[in-house]
């Protein structure tokens, strides 16, 4: 009996099923992760090679080896159903409170802040390892309460869940990291259908916070933000007043990318060569890449930016569950607001806050920190299209 083409069409789609899991992760976002990682080594390469004498390769090694620990994580991570990690809220964010207060504790001190504890190898930043188990806790508190996401009650408990560790990083002090930490949990708190009058309501208060903070305290006597924190702030506001004191980092870095042009200056990168740019390898690398590969290096790395923050909101679409798509809202929050914060701390239109450029900026803490969130994207992925796989549906590109 000659098969018809109804007949035909559930064979020719169960064929086609195994090709479109053939692969256990989304190949486009591990390319984005992998150019920015190629990126990465040859700017630090090249900024880095006087910066220790004797060994030129000291700094790109290392980073090399926080690539290779952070993608296996990353591999390890991937492998497992996401979904487990939401019994684990409580032990997690025990843990994120109890690392933060020890580095606040233990840390050793660097340019009046203490934030990390050194270790044999390299310093172990709490409050980067707190991004990614903040995301977790947040969606996890978010799904428990997923019949009352429109209850001021939650939302505001939500808030508090990630203003007690924001704060307590506050402290140390890292401005930066506790900015990171409200954008994630605004973030998810909007990707899960909080009402835009809570928002309303947020930005009122935040406003009434601010002015607080910058206007009312300080006129009583009572200093909330650090004596660099205020002169930082003060140069980016008026960074032509400050160009050799406050204000001499981004001077420095505008300076920086305007003389790379169109194609960069190479090896005759003098601003990093010969250290007027401070901090090269690590907050300031996206001025590195402007100098030394000009217009189409930045180009380059904002481009694998914007993959891989597409391919986070897609994996958003195709997540399983709800906690799978708030953790992936959580990991495009952090990783965009990181991107755009350093970026613009570089050219001039954000302050400067000490946040480094995911993948790029040298150090084991971000390094690692941003591998385990792709591993949380990347077993969203494989979830997601295996579940869709298992109701005979195969979700698109």
């Amino acid at each position: 009996m000659p098969i018809t083409d109804a007949q035909d069409r559930p064979a020719a789609a169960a064929g086609r099923r195994p090709l479109a899991l053939a692969l256990p992760f989304d190949p486009v976002l591990a390319l984005a992760v992998i150019g920015l990682c190629l990126c990465s080594l040859a700017t630090i390469r090249g900024a880095t090679a006087d910066d220790v004498p004797g060994q030129p390769s000291f700094y790109v090694e290392r980073q090399g080896i926080y690539f290779a620990l952070g993608a296996l994580l990353a591999v390890g991570l991937s492998r497992i159903d996401y979904s487990r990690l939401r019994s684990l809220k409580y032990g997690l964010y025990g843990f994120l409170l109890v690392a933060v207060v020890a580095t606040s504790a233990l840390g050793s001190v660097a340019r009046g802040s203490r934030r990390a504890i050194q270790l044999p190898f390299f310093s172990f930043q709490a409050s980067e390892l707190g991004k990614v188990l903040l995301i977790v806790v947040v969606a996890s508190f978010l799904v428990d309460r997923v019949r009352r996401l429109h209850d001021r009650d939650t939302t505001a408990r939500t808030l508090l869940v990630a203003l007690a560790p924001a704060a307590l990083v506050m402290l140390q002090p890292d401005l930066g990291s506790s900015l990171v930490y409200i954008a994630i949990v605004l973030t998810v708190l909007f990707a899960a259908g909080t009402p835009l009058r809570h928002f309303a309501a947020l930005a009122a208060l935040g406003a009434v916070a601010i002015t607080l903070a910058l206007v009312a305290l300080p006129a009583a006597g009572v200093s909330v933000l650090h004596g660099y924190q205020k002169d930082r702030l003060t140069a980016f506001l008026n960074p032509t007043d400050s160009t050799n004191k406050e204000g001499y980092q981004q001077n420095q870095s505008r300076i920086a990318i305007g003389s790379g042009e169109k194609t960069g200056r190479g090896d005759r990168a003098t601003q990093t060569k010969y250290d007027f740019l401070p901090e090269h390898h690590t907050d300031f690398v996206f001025a590195v890449v402007g100098e030394r590969w000009g217009f189409a290096g930045a180009a380059l790395v904002l481009s694998l930016y914007a993959l891989l923050i597409w391919r986070g909101l897609r994996i958003l679409t195709i997540a399983k569950n709800l906690f799978g798509a708030l953790i992936a809202a959580g990991v495009v929050a952090m990783l965009l607001f990181q991107v755009f914060v350093n970026v613009g701390m570089t050219v001039g239109i954000m302050p400067i806050t000490g946040i480094p450029l995911p993948l790029m900026s040298y150090g084991g803490s971000s390094v690692i920190t941003t591998f385990l969130a792709i591993g949380l994207l990347q077993s969203i992925y494989a979830q997601g299209r295996a579940s869709a796989a298992s109701k005979g549906r195969v979700p698109g590109f």
